[in-house]
């Protein structure tokens, strides 16, 4: 199976803090993840609060068993915090429709919901 690697960069007019306790749920490295009524799920690789999440990932309809590696890099810069993700190891059949995802359902509702 060919892969693709999504590399996206986000700044939020927030902290770090606020932007890593808006994207964790699980609070702790082996902890389960789960989204989009079990579309989602993965589990949590390596945690460095307020500044890296390293998960793993996989949609339900990925080949039995696969999994690719989603990473949220966390960075203070002058108008707030950057985000720098990558998310490698996504089969190239769901590359485009995972690309928008993050955009549209990631990172867009966390500026909103950053802005209240």
């Amino acid at each position: 199976m060919k892969t693709k690697t999504v590399r996206q960069s986000v700044t939020f007019k927030a902290t770090a803090h606020e932007v890593y306790e808006t994207l964790m749920d699980s609070r702790k490295v082996g902890g389960k993840i789960c989204a989009y009524d079990g579309y989602i799920d993965g589990t949590n690789l390596e945690l460095i609060p307020d500044a890296k999440i390293a998960q793993s990932w996989r949609g339900s309809d990925w080949p039995e068993g696969h999994y690719s590696r989603a990473t949220f890099a966390l960075k203070k810069v002058k108008t707030g915090t950057r985000l720098t993700f990558t998310q490698s190891g996504v089969p190239e059949t769901e590359y485009r429709n995972i690309s928008l995802g993050w955009r549209d359902h990631y990172w867009g509702p966390i500026m909103a919901f950053l802005k209240e």
